[in-house]
């Protein structure tokens, strides 16, 4: 049967498959869309939150007993709304949410139906943004929406054939969106949350083809954006050992034959190309790491190896601080509780001293979903609730929270762990909610918020040039400075914020750097600004040296 009668109208039951093949095809390349993160820190998420958002649709479908197109895509709307996580993960749900709305009591959805529910879904994506921002994931949803309206008007009648138009425009959407972002074209990528829906649209076409979900055919990512401490969301049973292993390949690589061989082998396989040397990491059995090794021999002539047990890394992890241990605010039903946004146990413990009712762990590369936001205050006794999200990728995800709960609550829309801090000694627990909540967002305005990390990639960004494993310091979240000491990068920042302004310092060192060079970088700043104070806190965070709140 010819595949544009096959699918010239789809049931629920299809429609549960095409949904869960765009998943599937999703993860198969979701670290080519985090390698897409034009920022040169490690904030390389973006396929990861599309994943886990995804992965909450599909769960949701699990405890669903109807199946008519109306029910799956509610179902599916439902779980990407309370799995939603980070802008382009709460994008996606408000995507699945215009599009369910389309469906509403049908049995079935055909040409017509399919055309109506993306141009819904772009509606609804746009309307929950404020300022929606043209080369992102929302024009390639205008640009699907258009080709299957214009596709339909010309006579195409089968859900098939519109897919096959919306699947070509949603790949030269993405390839254009550089052209509307100024930011994308300066990094030379396209914009990441868009290729993710290309994936998922793709996914969709792939099975009505009978082609291949599991693994991405030709493309790796670029070696400089293979971040191996984050190639997988969990350690699998069974696999002991990570393997990493950069080689020169002896011949044109046969990719496919390649990656067959490595899933004999293990899971979690990812592969990065930089000027003619590959990456490869794997998790594998015990006693399978050096066979991982001899395999890649017969490929090319290795570089360098490194091999990590992971069970001894995970050990490592739960013997740190427990977040989950900390003593937070006892609030009564009539205050007003604050959640608040951690990156680490350090920063943690910081806002459980000033008084915060819980803490969601998670930050940069860890963005909480919309559920486990508003699972933190749920239980709470208290009425009236504030969230400190405290990353500008967790605020849209806040601000789900806020429609979806029947309690009062707020944001505060803090991008940083220093401004939620600040915001926490205006905080009242006993004081009217409205007020609280302006107290607290003007309290905002007195931070001056600096970060140092290290790049994952090349690139220039606002006449800042970056090379990949620089120190790279941020003011306000937008690049400063980059070299090779975190001293002098900070101070090249410090020269860009106000400093006539400040008064006081404090450093909060994370899980990779020492509180004896934060105390020697501290006094140093005392010294050199004659009339400030300096503080040191332990922060804990991953990936940042530094988090410095300048007050």
């Amino acid at each position: 049967m010819q595949l544009s009668k096959r699918y010239a109208v789809l049931d629920g039951k299809t429609f549960q498959k095409f949904a869960k093949a765009s998943l599937t095809w999703l993860r198969a390349n979701q670290q080519i869309v985090n390698s897409l993160n034009v920022f040169p820190v490690p904030d390389g998420d973006t396929g990861t939150n599309m994943v886990l958002t995804m992965q909450s649709a599909l769960e949701e479908l699990e405890r669903l007993d109807e199946r008519d197109v109306s029910d799956i895509g509610h179902a599916i709307a439902h779980g990407a709304l309370m799995g939603a996580r980070g802008n382009s993960g709460v994008i996606l749900s408000q995507i699945w949410r215009g599009f369910a709305r389309a469906l509403d009591d049908l049995e079935t959805m055909d040409a017509a139906v399919f055309v109506k529910a993306l141009a819904e879904a772009r509606d609804t994506a746009y309307k929950g943004v404020v300022r929606p921002v043209e080369g992102t994931i929302l024009t390639v949803s205008t640009d699907i929406a258009a080709a299957a309206a214009k596709a339909h008007a010309s006579g195409v009648e089968s859900v098939f054939g519109i897919l096959e138009h919306v699947v070509e425009a949603a790949d030269l959407s993405v390839q254009h969106t550089p052209d509307l972002l100024p930011v994308l074209k300066e990094a030379g990528v396209v914009d990441s949350g868009g290729k993710g829906l290309f994936f998922i649209m793709e996914g969709m076409l792939r099975y009505a083809y009978d082609q291949p979900l599991d693994k991405p055919i030709t493309e790796v990512q670029p070696l400089n954006a293979l971040q191996i401490d984050e190639a997988a969301e969990t350690i699998e049973p069974g696999q002991d050992w990570e393997v990493v292993v950069d080689f020169k390949p002896a011949a044109e690589l046969d990719l496919p034959r390649f990656y067959s061989g490595l899933e004999e082998l293990g899971t979690s396989i990812q592969m990065g190309e930089g000027d003619g040397i590959y990456r490869m990491h794997i998790h594998v059995p015990d006693k399978t790491e050096y066979r991982t090794i001899d395999y890649v021999k017969e490929f090319g002539e290795i570089t360098n190896v490194a091999i990590e047990n992971l069970m001894l890394q995970m050990a490592e992890r739960t013997s740190a601080g427990r977040i989950d241990s900390l003593e937070l605010e006892d609030i009564q039903a009539d205050q007003i509780a604050v959640v608040a946004v951690a990156p680490g146990f350090g920063l943690a413990r910081v806002f459980a001293s000033l008084g915060v009712a819980a803490i969601v762990e998670g930050g940069q590369t860890m963005n909480p979903s919309t559920q486990e936001i508003m699972a933190s205050f749920e239980d709470l006794p208290a009425q009236s609730v504030i969230i400190l999200p405290n990353n500008k990728n967790i605020l849209l995800a806040a601000q789900q929270a806020v429609e979806l709960s029947v309690k009062n609550v707020a944001v505060v829309p803090s991008v940083s762990v220093p401004e939620g801090i600040a915001a926490m000694f205006a905080y009242e627990k006993d004081g009217k909610l409205d007020p609280v909540v302006e107290g607290m967002k003007a309290a905002l305005e007195d931070i001056q918020t600096i970060q140092i990390t290290t790049a994952t990639r090349t690139v220039e960004i606002d006449d800042v040039q970056v090379k990949e494993g620089q120190v790279i310091g941020l003011l306000e979240n937008k690049l400063a400075a980059a070299g090779d000491d975190i001293q002098d990068v900070l101070d090249q920042v410090l020269d860009k914020a106000k400093m006539d302004e400040v008064e006081l310092i404090t450093l909060y060192y994370g899980e990779d750097y020492s509180e004896e060079e934060t105390q020697k970088t501290a006094d140093r700043l005392m010294s050199k600004y004659d009339s400030i104070e300096a503080e040191v806190h332990a922060g804990n965070q991953p990936h940042y040296q530094l988090i410095i709140s300048l007050e």
